[in-house]
């Protein structure tokens, strides 16, 4: 598979040509065909529509390259960072959770319908459930119990399972606390 020719608009990117974005959707389910919130089969013919997060990973793993406008001028990574920086809080510590699962084999998207950072499948979305929701935190940031217990609740609730991720940039660590809910 050659690199996949995405353009950079705002803060989207678009893969024009339905069938690569089919062959990236069908991959491990990267981006959201465009007015297909839930597609039924992996195939589609509508533009693939990919957050920069996304994006970022892609190019990084050398599956896309991307382009701005109609001069056809390629955005380099470090130009992606930036942009993203700017989009999203903590970026770089969500970028290296979400890089971690991503190269870990699970599906990454998304959490905020959740109130989390990322829901997490194992197999991906119409194949089941999200299994996981998490929650990115600072090396050192606070917890409160509040904090804990309403993530809890809404995990149950969804029947997920509640996963705060703690990465240290500097040693490219990233620890993994699961809560699991019983009743007493």
């Amino acid at each position: 598979m050659g690199k996949i020719k995405v353009e950079l608009i705002e803060n989207f990117l678009i893969v024009w040509d339905p069938a690569e974005g089919t062959q990236l959707y069908k991959t491990a389910y990267y981006g959201k065909p465009v007015g297909i919130p839930k597609p039924k089969v992996p195939e589609f013919d509508v533009p693939l529509v990919l957050d920069l997060m996304e994006g970022l990973y892609l190019a990084e793993t050398q599956k896309i390259e991307i382009f701005e406008n109609s001069n056809e001028v390629k955005v380099s990574l470090k130009k992606l960072r930036q942009k993203a920086k700017q989009l999203y809080d903590e970026f770089e510590e969500k970028y290296a959770v979400y890089r971690d699962m991503r190269d870990s084999g699970l599906i990454v998207t998304p959490g905020i319908k959740f109130g989390c950072d990322f829901a997490v499948y194992k197999q991906g979305p119409g194949m089941e459930h999200a299994p996981y929701m998490v929650t990115v935190k600072k090396t050192g940031s606070d917890i409160s119990a509040t904090e804990i217990v309403k993530n809890g609740r809404l995990a149950t609730a969804v029947r997920k399972r509640f996963i705060i991720a703690v990465p240290d940039l500097a040693s490219k660590q990233i620890k993994y606390l699961m809560f699991k809910w019983f009743k007493a």
